[in-house]
């Protein structure tokens, strides 16, 4: 078995954290009812985490790893778990307040525990709250849909061939023929 071939030039990976700013640093005028920073630095925390999983990847030349790293897959996953905290937290708070305020007019338990949220409700709730992640799930689905293409010139110390066996879906032996590299550049 040959040695894995060595990519000449490996994926980069931006730095992502100054792309984060207002969700670490959020604007608002008044406290939220439901406190959700706890929640919101998690996510943004995944984020990085995710970013720096693909970086140390790229440095070990590792492309499948720094792909599944910012991949639609890993980046829906932490949006969803996110949601579902979220999701959980508001609805505990809006049964909170269904049950406190139904102490306070002295309501039977019994009755009391038919006003509490549904699963239902429950569930359009976490619903409506990932609706608010659609921009992102927009984004993750436009770069699935023009994926990732390498394009590789055997210039370096590999040959066509080797290139080829990387997965680079355009190999050249030189750059001599611009129009065909802009056509891959751009196709």
């Amino acid at each position: 078995m040959s040695a894995p071939v060595k990519i000449p030039m490996p994926l980069r990976v931006p730095e992502l954290a100054p792309s984060l700013g207002r969700v670490l640093v959020p604007r608002r005028l008044e406290e939220p009812w439901v406190p959700l920073d706890d929640i919101r630095e998690e996510l943004a925390t995944r984020v990085m985490e995710l970013a720096g999983e693909a970086r140390a990847a790229s440095a070990r030349e590792d492309r499948d790893r720094v792909l599944d790293a910012v991949s639609r897959r890993a980046w829906l996953a932490a949006w969803e778990a996110a949601v579902r905290r979220a999701g959980e937290r508001v609805t505990a708070a809006l049964d909170g307040e269904i049950e406190r305020a139904a102490r306070r007019v002295r309501m039977p338990r019994g009755p009391r525990r038919r006003l509490l949220l549904a699963a239902s409700e429950k569930r359009a709730i976490a619903a409506r709250l990932a609706a608010g992640g659609e921009t992102l799930v927009a984004a993750l689905d436009a770069l699935d849909a023009v994926g990732a293409r390498t394009l590789a010139v055997a210039t370096g110390s590999y040959d066509t061939a080797a290139l080829r066996a990387t997965g680079a879906a355009y190999v050249f032996e030189t750059l001599a023929d611009t129009a065909a590299v802009l056509d891959a550049i751009f196709a």
